[in-house]
């Protein structure tokens, strides 16, 4: 939020004079303008998410000297590959595979497939092993079943529409919740 624009006399507040080296005062002053305005562009590559807006609002492509500032951030990361570049974004799957719900999505949305160096930190997260069993793999994963049946919602939703049966090795787990394990009985056990 610009606190300068709700002022009446906003060249009265401290910091008025360096407003403009705020990422998100100055990709708004590329709105306003409409247009790239490149004495702001150093400060807006500072902030991955206003980097990406520039780049897909004002640029409408790639933004080059923003990249090494994006990739580091995974979320940012996923954004910029799906809506800018349109693809994978190589030299940014390093940073990207380090969290699992950005990895789960760059290999569901941008490989469109098994994004196996990734798969060891998809796999510490329950919600993502599962999504990932499910949309990717299609089947069974075995080496994030323990992850995913110590969750009992995510063992749930594996037992009902990957195992499609009773997944007995999580049933301790999934009746550690009584909501999830009531589920299991009426959509599973069926009793």
């Amino acid at each position: 939020m610009n606190l300068y624009k709700l002022h009446n006399k906003p060249e009265t507040l401290y910091g008025y004079e360096q407003q403009y080296k705020l990422p998100e005062v100055a990709y708004e002053n590329a709105m306003s303008n409409q247009g790239r305005l490149p004495a702001l562009e150093p400060y807006i590559i500072k902030d991955p998410a206003y980097a990406y807006l520039y780049a897909r609002d004002i640029i409408k492509g790639r933004f080059p000297v923003a990249e090494q500032y994006i990739m580091k951030d995974p979320d940012w990361t996923y954004w910029y590959a799906r809506d800018i570049i349109k693809g994978r974004w190589i030299e940014a799957e390093r940073y990207i595979m380090k969290d699992p719900e950005y990895a789960y999505y760059y290999a569901a949305d941008i490989i469109k497939g098994r994004f196996i160096e990734a798969e060891p930190v998809i796999m510490t997260d329950p919600k993502y092993a599962y999504r990932y069993a499910l949309k990717i793999i299609k089947g069974r994963w075995l080496e994030a079943e323990p992850v995913i049946m110590a969750d009992p919602e995510w063992a749930y939703q594996y037992a009902l529409k990957i195992i499609k049966g009773r997944w007995l090795e999580a049933e301790p787990f999934i009746m550690t919740d009584p909501v999830w394990w009531s589920e299991y009985k009426d959509d599973i056990i069926k009793g």
